[in-house]
């Protein structure tokens, strides 16, 4: 699966337009995480616990919705997206969006 954050894959032609896919998943914080991310806070630095979250939290998306691309027959993605909203108070949507194609 090709994957672009433009609207084009270079050196490709988009042959067939296959519909607008998604991936998302909420997640909440761990009570650790949060108390650690609060004594991170004052000394200052890296929120290695959070940064976690968010990136399992990308790979999840990302693969529901490369799951729903090859489900529609794509073999690309183009224009891909990310959107986070809080569902819930200590709750986050993370949310990945784009035009699944079919290029030659």
């Amino acid at each position: 699966m090709i994957l672009s954050n433009i609207e084009t894959i270079p050196g490709k032609n988009i042959a067939e337009y296959c519909g607008l896919v998604s991936g998302s998943t909420v997640r909440a914080k761990h009570l650790g995480r949060d108390i650690m991310a609060g004594l991170k806070n004052i000394v200052g630095g890296e929120l290695k616990g959070y940064s976690e979250l968010l990136n399992e939290s990308r790979k999840e998306a990302m693969d529901r919705m490369i799951m729903s691309a090859k489900n529609a027959g794509a073999n690309a993605i183009v224009n891909i997206r990310f959107s986070t909203s809080s569902v819930a108070q200590g709750a986050a949507e993370l949310y990945c969006y784009g035009t699944a194609v079919r290029v030659e």
